[in-house]
């Protein structure tokens, strides 16, 4: 164990130099301190996640799985750590290539010392250290251990309730292929802060990331987790997917129609935003009295007006799935038409009738002029849409679908819930699979700024 141990640890230490001794050279400083730097981190890094854990996964009596989760641990503690470094030297030394041209301080930055607003936010990080950042700490202790709730006492079990997730027959070549792309991503990233993006290489590293972006997205929603975490990985992303992207084109259109300036257009509006003020629970029991197969009003229709069969929405796998987004979409479409509407008032006036004395046509002006205008507050709502669905959509699940039928609606909030206080008691279990349900969220987040967040024009 000690040889492999020291061996990743002298591996992320030399990976972590190369990364700070080129990050050092972009701000025009020395190179060789950024080596040291960046060395030092990774190599502290890796052990900030490991030294808890005591070295347990690299054990003698250990699984292939354990000890390469082990090694993902390493290599995320050490990347965290380089990413630390990076900022606090950004924040703290500055980028000198900036100062040499670009002295004059952007919008919303402070000119005193970086001390200033640090005093200023205190208040706020120490509440958010109390009640955030503890809370979450403790999270993650509690991932190691079998710990029973109403039972005091717990059991030290490594990364069991982490590996438990995964599929024991799982191919390392599919941890090649994310890693791969994530390397990928890192290079087309760099070529376009570089300005690389007219040469055939960035062309074909885009092409691939994009290759490597559907290898890696099948690989995690159906090849790496365990067949019963499978099922509750995939229901969150098609939960979330359809919800945000659907739900977003439906409030678009109802904003644009309820923006015309047509009499009565204010209790239109105010009609279709009433459904942001009812809770998710409560959206669940009207779309469950309003689907329920016996005496449902949805059914009476498709049998009365439609001459149709009477549908088992809450008996069908896929029908269950399709009440669920419905009400999702439901439930959040008063509070996009809210922004939208708002969002519509920002659209410059003179730019519309300059497009319409050139004969541009409704549709035409539509797409080149208000859906660019409108695209911080569809940035912003995309991100509050997938928030909404990662970790507010129990209520309406309980009350529509209780996870059936076979967990066919459970997603990844709603399992928590269930493995850690309604069924299983297991708290392990849950603080497990909550991490990862926030590694998700994260990813995501960090996906949709990296990609839509650069077509954001905040010009209007």
């Amino acid at each position: 164990m000690g040889g492999l141990v020291v061996g990743l640890l002298m591996l992320t230490a030399a990976l972590g130099a190369v990364v700070m001794a080129i990050a050092f050279r972009r701000r025009q400083r020395s190179a060789g301190m950024g080596a040291f730097v960046g060395a030092i981190a990774a190599a502290v890094g890796s052990l900030s996640l490991m030294m808890p854990l005591g070295f347990c996964t690299f054990a003698a009596e250990r699984s292939p799985l354990d000890r390469g989760f082990g090694v993902f641990l390493v290599l995320l503690g050490a990347g965290i750590a380089l990413g630390l470094v990076n900022w606090l030297s950004t924040l703290i030394g500055g980028d000198r290539s900036h100062r040499l041209g670009l002295e004059a301080a952007m919008p919303g930055q402070f000119k005193t010392h970086w001390i200033v607003p640090l005093l200023l936010l205190a208040p706020t990080l120490l509440i958010l250290l109390i009640f955030i950042y503890y809370p979450a700490l403790d999270t993650f202790s509690l991932a190691t251990r079998l710990a029973r709730l109403s039972t005091p006492r717990t059991q030290f079990v490594c990364v069991r309730n982490f590996t438990e997730l995964i599929d024991p027959s799982y191919s390392s070549r599919d941890l090649v292929v994310i890693g791969m792309t994530a390397l990928l991503g890192y290079g087309v990233f760099y070529c376009q802060q570089r300005g690389f993006t007219d040469s055939r290489l960035y062309w074909l590293g885009q092409r691939l990331l994009w290759l490597g972006a559907i290898a890696s997205g099948y690989i995690l929603v159906m090849g790496l987790w365990s067949d019963d975490y499978r099922l509750i990985f995939f229901n969150t992303i098609l939960v979330a997917v359809f919800t945000v992207g659907i739900g977003l084109a439906i409030s678009l259109g109802l904003a644009v129609l309820a923006y015309q300036p047509i009499q009565g257009a204010s209790i239109y509006r105010t009609l279709l935003i009433w459904s942001y003020a009812i809770s998710p629970a409560v959206a669940g029991v009207i779309f469950a009295i309003m689907f329920n197969p016996v005496v449902g009003v949805v059914n009476h229709i498709l049998v009365t007006v439609f001459h149709a069969s009477a549908l088992p929405w809450f008996t069908d796998p896929f029908l269950a799935r399709f009440v669920l987004i419905l009400a999702s979409i439901w439930k959040q479409l008063g509070y996009n038409i809210l922004f939208y509407i708002a969002g519509l008032q920002t659209v410059p006036k003179d730019l519309l009738e300059a497009a319409t004395l050139d004969g541009a046509s409704r549709w035409q002006r539509f797409l080149v002029i208000v859906l660019p205008a409108l695209s911080p507050i569809t940035f912003f709502l995309i991100i509050t849409n997938l928030t909404y669905t990662f970790f507010d959509v129990y209520g309406t699940i309980d009350y529509l679908t209780k996870g059936g039928p076979s967990g066919a609606t459970s997603v990844a909030i709603y399992e928590i819930i269930r493995v850690g206080i309604r069924s299983d008691r297991d708290l392990g279990q849950a603080a497990a699979q909550s991490i990862i349900l926030f590694l998700m969220v994260i990813g995501v987040t960090l996906v949709q700024f990296r990609t839509s967040g650069r077509r954001v024009n905040y010009g209007a």
